[in-house]
């Protein structure tokens, strides 16, 4: 699980509600009691249901998750209840809503595409790259693995990927002397490298590469690489670039045991149900 703490739920709540709730506060009503419900409007991949209560908890309210994140609902069931006073509820009634449309959108997407892939083959793993709105990282990457998704990466510092702008720096026998250093320098990593065709696939893992990175090759050429590796090769094909719920299975039967995608990072928020009311 990636755990968002609370000093970004923290942000989250000064970003909408800086000085306090004028309106409330105007009204008197800040010291009534009240209770508040949230719950799915159709189906969905919850996700950050713990984070939206813990908004209202830092707020001061009592709240508890009825739906925990990963679970697949359906319209109309509770995701969280909350009671406390009319300030705290209103305070964090939209930061929480939002935060569980969002990240259950991001969520819903990653479920669609690993069921379409595992349709095919049980064994794909769908990744998700670090092509996440700028600053919603950790709260993007936990919604995609909620989801059912794994990350791809969570930045630079954890993996090992050769791109052609590596190489580019390598001189005419980039490939295969940069496969080398890296593997002798990170033995404990797998050496991924993208490449751009047919023949660059078969080169690098000549060259000793344990992961190939197709970058937007169709399922044709995938299949392609697949065939040109023989049975015999023991590393792992990850077909990247433009992988949705609409061809994720065409590209598991191409051969790729990997799917790499930003797609979820762009779907649709799911829509949820506030009600608040008295106590």
């Amino acid at each position: 699980m990636f755990l968002i703490d609370d000093t970004a739920l923290m942000a989250l709540i000064r970003e909408d509600v800086p000085a306090g709730d004028l309106t409330t506060r105007s009204l008197g009503l800040a010291a009534e009691a009240g209770e508040l419900t949230m719950r799915a409007r159709g189906a969905m991949t919850v996700a950050c249901s713990e984070e939206a209560v813990r908004i209202l908890q830092l707020l001061g309210a009592e709240a508890w998750i009825a739906t925990a994140s990963g679970r697949q609902v359906e319209g109309g069931e509770m995701l969280l209840f909350a009671r406390g006073q009319v300030e705290a509820l209103l305070a964090g009634w939209k930061v929480a809503q939002n935060l569980i449309e969002w990240a259950s959108g991001l969520a819903s997407s990653a479920t669609a595409i690993v069921a379409a892939a595992r349709a095919v083959n049980p064994a794909v793993t769908v990744a998700c790259t670090r092509k996440s709105v700028p600053g919603t990282r950790a709260l993007s990457l936990r919604a995609v693995t909620v989801g059912g998704a794994t990350v791809h990466r969570t930045g630079l510092s954890d993996s090992v990927l050769l791109f052609a702008e590596h190489r580019a720096f390598g001189g005419a026998d980039a490939l295969a002397a940069q496969i080398a250093r890296l593997r002798a320098s990170c033995p404990e990593r797998k050496v991924v490298v993208e490449v751009a065709d047919v023949a660059e696939a078969l080169a690098a893992a000549q060259a000793g590469a344990e992961v190939l990175q197709l970058e937007k090759f169709p399922p044709e050429q995938v299949a392609a690489v697949v065939a040109g590796l023989g049975p015999d090769w023991r590393g792992h094909v990850a077909a990247a670039g433009g992988i949705t719920a609409a061809n994720a299975a065409a590209y598991a039967a191409a051969g790729a045991q990997v799917l790499v995608t930003s797609a979820p990072f762009t779907a649709p928020p799911r829509d949820v149900a506030v009600w608040i009311g008295p106590a």
